[in-house]
């Protein structure tokens, strides 16, 4: 008769389950890519062949599922496409690497002095 209570290692990995065990960011994109698949449906199914417009719903419904489920490095999606898009297109990608040899310019300077 002993209860049994779960401590994250980490504290920032906690996630409180809202509904279904998802957590709230997850259920409201779950439920946003129902609504735009039943949108999608309802306005083109007496317009398209039915395969093509369960396609549609699909391909619709994968980019607010990716967003709301997908983390890379505990980043959420939206935070990882800024970071990918500042890497690519902000930040400049040309870097000139110039060495220097230090002991070469005390060598010189002393060069200099001695004359």
């Amino acid at each position: 008769m002993f209860m049994e209570i779960k401590i994250n290692k980490e504290i920032r990995s906690y996630t409180e389950n809202i509904y279904f065990g998802l957590s709230l960011r997850q259920f409201f994109f779950s439920v946003l890519a129902c609504v735009l698949a039943i949108i999608i449906y309802f306005t083109f199914h007496g317009i398209l062949p039915n395969e093509i417009v369960s396609w549609l719903c699909i391909l619709v419904a994968i980019l607010p599922i990716t967003i709301g489920f997908v983390t890379y490095n505990g980043m959420p999606a939206e935070v990882f496409l800024k970071e990918i898009f500042k890497f690519y297109f902000l930040i400049p990608r040309y870097l000139v690497f110039k060495p220097v040899n230090y002991y070469n310019e005390v060598l010189k300077r002393k060069e200099n002095y001695d004359v």
